[in-house]
């Protein structure tokens, strides 16, 4: 049985891709800080094939013990996006980048396969052509902590790749939206739905800016199609993970809201976003056969009906966002 370490299991993405890991027989250890709680992997902790440790991946002690026997590692673990790194610029250094750079060392001397790093389309920063689309091998353009230290991190992995026996593979996740077990509430699609239901009002500033969005389960699905991809396939490679069909702007998305629930729209004008790019997501579909199961509609639908039906006792809790 292939045994998987997920770092950051039990986030948004994290708490899907356990779920998903168990269900085609893997064994599935988590290291998490639990800083949000450890609720989201509550229906879990008795199966059998499955471990948590509560640790820090800036632990070196939690990084050797995690990584125990491990096959494979999924790393998710990080300060995501850009408002938290910029709060905690020091935390998201520490961790983002020297406790990458230590878990994959470490990995090298436990004699890990594969390695895969959630990286992500932040990392384009604002496209040169308006009209055109970025890809893997377009220039990057981080203009936030957040994507520097992904950059810095993707071109570490790589490079030391090239020389190490582990199978290392970099994912540039697109936004992500959806239902996961760790709901978040601070997420485009998410936000704007929630907002929309429970008090029919968004406010929209530059509704013309674009990025791409994927659903939690999507990337889920792709990074366990790149863990079980032929080494050859994946090896030393950067996979953008999306469709080109769902790049929207802010605008688009909000007008897609607003088919399903009725409120007040109201667009603020912002000339300069430094985040501004679309996505050509052709590469991990024709060399890996990915397709997409789910659409932005399909995850408004979702978000709606969870706000809806008021299992969540407040939407606006601060335990539903990251920051």
């Amino acid at each position: 049985m292939n045994k998987i370490l997920i770092t950051g299991g039990a986030g948004y993405i994290g708490s899907v891709l356990v779920r998903k890991l168990l269900n085609r027989g893997y064994f599935v250890r988590v290291i998490d800080s639990l800083k949000w709680g450890g609720e989201s992997l509550f229906d879990v902790m008795t199966n059998s094939n499955f471990e948590i440790i509560k640790g820090d991946i800036r632990n070196i002690n939690d990084v050797k013990k995690s990584l125990v026997g491990i096959d494979s590692v999924i790393h998710l673990a990080a300060i995501v996006g850009d408002p938290a790194c910029k709060k905690f610029s020091e935390e998201a250094n520490e961790t983002n980048w020297n406790a990458s750079v230590s878990l994959f060392e470490e990995s090298e001397k436990c004699g890990v396969k594969k390695f895969i790093f959630a990286s992500t389309c932040s990392n384009y920063g604002k496209m040169k052509d308006n009209d055109g689309y970025v890809n893997e091998d377009s220039e990057l353009n981080p203009v936030s902590l957040y994507a520097e230290l992904k950059v810095k991190f993707e071109n570490f992995l790589l490079n030391r790749n090239k020389d190490s026996n582990i199978c290392s593979t970099a994912l540039r996740f697109s936004t992500v939206y959806g239902f996961s077990p760790r709901i978040r509430f601070d997420l485009t699609v998410n936000e704007f739905t929630r907002n929309m239901v429970i008090d029919n009002f968004q406010e929209i500033w530059g509704e013309q800016f674009w990025r791409p969005y994927a659903h939690v389960d999507d990337l889920c699905r792709a990074t366990i199609l790149v863990l079980e991809s032929e080494y050859e396939k994946v090896k030393s490679k950067v996979f953008g993970v999306g469709d080109t069909s769902e790049n929207y702007q802010k605008g688009m998305i909000i007008r897609e809201i607003n088919k399903l629930v009725s409120g007040k729209i109201k667009y603020v004008d912002l000339d300069e976003d430094p985040r501004d790019y679309r996505v050509d997501f052709s590469k991990i579909k024709n060399e890996l056969g990915f397709k997409i199961s789910k659409t932005v509609p399909d995850g408004i639908m979702e978000i709606k009906k969870i706000v809806e039906s008021g299992v969540i006792l407040d939407c606006y809790s601060d335990k539903f966002k990251n920051i």
